[in-house]
């Protein structure tokens, strides 16, 4: 049934090849990528959003995004074929080439900044261009074959969009934009290890050092635990520094106490399902999270 499915999948990219381009600019990353740029323009400034303005930054910001998931593709596409999470994605597969999938990353890289310095402004433009090399280049490149903290300091370029947004419409890098940050480089080691333990033998083949593959599993579950309180703490220092109110407190609370709940059922030894819905609801929770930071702003602000 899945060699079916996967046979089914690939006759119909190569009648719309594009899905297969499409694919590799990780377009649900970049979604929740943006959704985060929105809540860092919302959050920094007392003012109506310029809205024309924060539509092209949102442009700029997901085509350099964009970009840096089809470098990070391209970089990773040997790794890729090792490992069955991976193997059918369009240049394992041979759906797309090498060189039309670098081809496309540079197109999509220089119309970003493009549109970031022609109608956002040039301190957006430089904070974007800094974190798509972050990613694509300092992540994918480096730490992710060198260290066991790759996802660590490797997260600083995943959560910088909140700062790039608030750039953009505010032109400075403004203390809400910080914390949002500081939230999302908390969040992404729990975030991404459970997904690494249910996947550390693929990533034992593929000879990457990710936590679970150089430490062990206990040490990994424990690290995820520790992260996920410290991850409560962070969270509510909105609420602390008054730059959120009671609607998000609660909401906080409710989710972070959810989190640790996950992290310490997976340190329970709750087995590899529960890893993946640990990593499932790690998603959920920062949707969730950045909406209240939304809801809240505006319920003060009538």
């Amino acid at each position: 049934m899945a060699e079916r499915t996967h046979m089914t999948y690939h006759a119909a990219a190569a009648d719309a090849p594009w899905r297969r381009y499409l694919e590799l600019t990780k377009p649900r990353i970049v979604a929740l990528m943006l959704f985060t740029a929105v809540v860092g323009m919302v959050l920094s400034t007392p003012y109506p959003v310029p809205w024309e303005r924060a539509l092209f930054a949102l442009l700029g910001i997901g085509l350099a995004a964009a970009a840096g998931a089809v470098m990070n593709h391209v970089a990773d596409s040997h790794i890729d074929g090792m490992m069955r999470r991976t193997q059918g994605r369009p240049l394992p597969t041979g759906d797309v080439e090498r060189a039309g999938a670098i081809a496309f990353a540079l197109l999509l890289a220089a119309t970003g900044m493009a549109v970031m310095v022609a109608w956002v402004n040039t301190l957006s433009a430089l904070l974007t261009f800094f974190a798509m090399i972050g990613y694509a280049l300092f992540y994918t490149l480096l730490l992710k074959r060198t260290t066991p903290q790759n996802v660590v300091w490797g997260g600083a370029a995943g959560a910088a969009p909140p700062v790039l947004g608030a750039a953009a419409v505010a032109g400075e890098v403004t203390v809400q934009s910080l914390l949002l940050f500081v939230i999302i480089f908390i969040w992404t080691p729990p975030h991404f290890w459970p997904l690494a333990l249910h996947r550390a033998e693929e990533y034992r083949q593929a000879d990457l050092p990710m936590l679970p593959v150089t430490h062990g599993f206990e040490f990994t579950k424990s690290q995820i635990v520790s992260y996920t309180v410290l991850l409560f703490a962070v969270t509510l220092l909105p609420f602390a520094l008054r730059e959120a109110g009671w609607i998000y407190l609660a909401g906080a609370l409710v989710l972070g106490l959810g989190f640790i709940r996950h992290a310490i059922r997976l340190q329970q030894g709750a087995g590899a399902e529960h890893a993946m819905a640990t990593f499932r609801y790690s998603i959920q929770y920062l949707f969730a999270l950045f909406a209240l930071l939304i809801l809240d702003h505006f319920s003060n602000a009538v």
